[in-house]
């Protein structure tokens, strides 16, 4: 970061997210009301913001949850199928399906700052423009990373996995090529995806017995659903002001644009576990461990719904009251989220402690898993704490345009850090699971005092000075008013 007092220091074009592919970008930008009253005594305003960070934050984890649901639920039946066809399903969507879809989704996140600024500037038509640019680039993205998924065997052999959990993980892999595509925006369409989700894994795995590929396979088609429901609800008239249609302007401006999602895909921080569950593969008794590791990161990923509803959340209202030019507003909302999302996830923590020998029982009846679940359990509670301000934090940079600075912190915290003192306390000290996780621990506790300081010293005026010279800049480049 340059500059004491910047936040971001450097000039931004956009930002980044973990929210999905246009996240509630336009639909949910379209019901946040542009209300900028603030009164003197402080329980009044921090009741209007929770108000309008509710608005955003309820349907987003509703929506989230929903679709983060038919995970758990594909995940639970193929668990009980056997050790080795949940290790091997775990690699194959935590690993590299993952691994992928963590790029475009960071890449798509670009679209945070861009379209949450442009709102709040009441640039309406910018919002279509960004959303078509970003579609043409994360599809040329996809096209050239199908190969990193169809040589998945070869690449976890490669990379030391057991030959039986890279086989197996190659061919559910290989059908998880069309699932790059889901983006819920909607609680609706998410609430009837998993409920026919339900139903087909049911049918699909139990009664027809197609096991662990046929589990893939239903995974596939919920998310398709998902994806033309909200492809739909977008062109289909929902969204007047800001989807006029497709315009040959998306192909404008693709290389900045193209740069802008690159450095988004880079700062998210979930790359941090794909890594930590490909580590847990090279370890002794590789399929319990990954198998017990997999459950935790689960749990672990379904309470993450909360915290990255909060991300978005922050995103879009730090973005449109920059957009707006309201600096200190974005403060006071990003303060808001923090506290009420700090507060959520010590609910949860303590839930974990709490529950911490019967967390697996859904997913697995082995008894090795089960009490190797249970050893992790305090492991997972703190992560989930942390969990409950990271992505606030990152919210703010979304919203504010600091992907690129963030991206640095998040290479320096993660991979200098995090993942040679997992792999050093994991093998050296000889600690197994637990070393390699308390290192990634420790690269999220450095990456979130690094972004409380940034946050804590940023200039928010100048932060709406940057937000609203960037927003004129880029409507003049289309030509437009």
């Amino acid at each position: 970061m340059k500059g004491s007092k910047s936040g971001g220091g450097e000039e931004p074009i956009n930002a980044p997210l973990i929210e999905k592919h246009l996240s509630p970008v336009t639909p949910v930008l379209q019901l946040y009301p542009q209300n900028n009253e603030i009164r003197d005594d402080l329980p009044s305003r921090v009741w209007i913001e929770s108000k309008k960070l509710w608005h955003i934050v309820g349907p987003t984890i509703f929506s989230r949850i929903s679709s983060y649901s038919m995970f758990v639920i594909t995940q639970a039946f193929v668990g009980h199928l056997g050790n080795l066809e949940l290790a091997a399903f775990a690699l194959a969507t935590t690993v590299i399906v993952g691994f992928i879809f963590g790029l475009l989704l960071g890449m798509a996140s670009a679209l945070e700052t861009l379209c949450g600024q442009a709102y709040g500037a009441k640039r309406y038509h910018m919002l279509g423009i960004y959303l078509q640019r970003s579609w043409v680039v994360l599809t040329i993205c996809a096209i050239f990373l199908l190969p990193v998924q169809i040589f998945t065997t070869p690449i976890l052999k490669l990379l030391g996995q057991p030959d039986d959990l890279a086989e197996l993980s190659g061919l559910v892999t290989i059908r998880f090529l069309q699932c790059q595509l889901k983006t819920p925006i909607i609680a609706w369409i998410s609430l009837g995806a998993l409920l026919i989700h339900i139903f087909l894994t049911w049918l699909v795995v139990s009664k027809l017995g197609f096991g662990v590929i046929g589990a893939a396979a239903t995974l596939n088609v919920s998310w398709w659903i998902i994806f033309l429901g909200m492809f739909s609800y977008i062109v289909g008239g929902a969204c007047p002001e800001t989807w006029t249609g497709f315009s040959m302007e998306a192909f404008s401006g693709l290389w900045e644009f193209f740069k802008l999602s690159v450095a988004s895909g880079v700062t998210l921080e979930n790359w941090n576990y794909r890594i930590l569950v490909l580590l847990t593969g090279n370890l002794n008794n590789a399929t319990v461990a990954v198998s017990a590791l997999t459950v935790c990161m689960t749990i672990n990923g379904l309470e993450m719904m909360i915290p990255l509803a909060f991300f978005a959340a922050t995103g879009v209202r730090v973005a449109n009251e920059l957009g707006a030019g309201n600096g200190k507003a974005a403060k006071f909302a990003t303060k808001v989220s923090a506290i009420t999302s700090l507060i959520i996830g010590i609910f949860c923590c303590t839930l974990i402690m709490i529950f911490h020998e019967k967390l697996a029982i859904i997913f697995t009846t082995s008894d090795d898993v089960l009490q190797a679940v249970d050893n992790l359990s305090f492991l997972l509670a703190i992560t989930i704490l942390l969990n409950s301000i990271q992505p606030v934090l990152s919210g703010v940079a979304v919203g504010s345009g600091w992907q690129a600075s963030v991206a640095y912190i998040n290479i320096g915290c993660y991979y200098i850090i995090g993942i040679p003192l997992g792999a050093s306390l994991g093998w050296g000290f000889h600690l197994g699971v637990p070393g390699i996780w308390s290192g990634m621990i420790g690269g999220t506790a450095i990456q979130t005092l690094i972004l409380s300081i940034i946050t804590i010293r940023c200039d928010w005026d100048m932060q709406a000075e940057k937000a609203s010279s960037r927003m004129k800049m880029l409507s003049n480049s289309l030509g437009k008013p």
